[in-house]
């Protein structure tokens, strides 16, 4: 037994069975045992890859549509360029490259990202050591700056921790996690119905929220409507609120038992990009979208910017530029690959025109 997991053991024999959502805060944000706290997860050494890992190009193109943002936001000065979950700092690196044809725009902005990973923070500091803009670190998005903002969110909500309930014949449980008869960890139910959940379903049913993503989406909206700008949140989820169970735990780029080793494993949900948009609408912000990965990026221009580097390619390097741009589009199978799995969807100012990506 780890020792986070026998401190989350001694936890529910002092103070009964938590949430799932406490459980997986514990597993990932734990200051001496989180996930994120301790290890670097990205790449192919690592448990998972993210976009801005695969290609260049994947930063590139939401550089630019960071431009034209804070351009279609009436290019305040100053404003904020604010990334959320910076992984290890690629993106941004790849941004701020990108945004040197917009002088204007780098000029105007102030370099914001939020992570709480002391691990991950040393990385971004070596990854955008020569980047044209000084960047600054905050541990919630609420410690940014005030003013106009553009926003990123890469992978970033699957990482929240989420709430399950469970449909049984006499309404809704929570699920929670507790200790079997071993002083193992393992999952059960609340002995209190929850009042506030009466969709019908059948028993067994099971219902994923996320609170968090919620309370964080509503804060964003509020700052746009009140002090302008926009956020792209790209992620992959379902586009409508439906029922079903999508916790899981990779490890090593497998799946694995999310109760076998906390702080180990990655626990991540999909995206319920509905209470998304329900959150950012109750603030009166505009929503647009989700569209799909693929969608987004071949508006943007994807395709004409992979025939572009592979122009000045050797034969390999051209193969790893086709490589990427099918795994970042899904153009052979999108149902199986990031272009259909991933959504992207754009919150802004209630006065915002129509954003690159999202044009019909």
């Amino acid at each position: 037994m780890n020792a986070l997991k026998q401190e989350i053991a001694t936890m529910i024999a002092h103070e009964g069975p938590i949430t799932l959502e406490r459980y997986m805060g514990l597993c990932l944000a734990h200051p001496r045992y989180g996930y994120y706290m301790t290890r670097d997860p990205f790449g192919a050494g690592g448990d998972f890859i993210t976009a801005p890992e695969i290609s260049q190009m994947f930063g590139e193109l939401l550089g630019v549509w960071a431009s034209e943002a804070w351009r279609l936001a009436g290019a305040p000065v100053p404003a904020r360029l604010v990334e959320l979950g910076p992984g290890r700092g690629t993106l941004m690196s790849d941004v701020l490259r990108v945004a040197r044809i917009s002088p204007a725009f780098l000029d105007a902005v102030t370099v914001h990202l939020v992570e709480t990973s002391p691990v991950l923070r040393r990385i971004q500091e070596q990854t955008l050591a020569r980047a044209p803009k000084m960047v600054s670190w905050a541990s919630d998005v609420n410690e940014t700056p005030p003013g106009p903002a553009i926003l990123l969110a890469n992978e970033f909500f699957d990482a929240l921790p989420v709430r399950h309930y469970v449909r049984t014949l006499s309404g809704w449980r929570e699920r929670l996690v507790g200790l079997n008869a071993s002083g193992g960890l393992v999952f059960g139910l609340s002995d209190e119905i929850e009042p506030s959940l009466i969709a019908p379903a059948r028993e067994g049913s099971i219902i994923e929220v996320s609170p968090m993503s919620q309370r964080i989406m509503s804060d964003i909206a509020a700052r746009l409507v009140r002090e302008g700008g926009a956020m792209l949140v790209i992620d992959y989820g379902y586009l409508e609120t439906s029922l079903g169970d999508s916790l899981q735990a990779v490890s090593k780029h497998a799946y694995v038992d999310p109760l076998a080793e906390p702080g180990e494993a990655d626990l991540t949900a999909h995206v319920d990009f509905a209470a998304l948009a329900r959150a950012a609408h109750a603030q009166g912000a505009r929503v647009m979208g989700p569209v799909t990965q693929a969608q987004f990026l071949m508006q943007l221009g994807i395709e004409r910017r992979a025939q572009a580097l592979m122009k000045k390619a050797n034969p390999e390097q051209a193969q790893a530029i086709v490589d990427a741009f099918d795994r970042l589009t899904g153009a052979k199978d999108p149902r199986r690959h990031m272009g259909g799995l991933f959504k992207v969807m754009a919150v802004t100012h209630p006065d915002m025109p129509d954003m690159p990506g999202f044009i019909v």
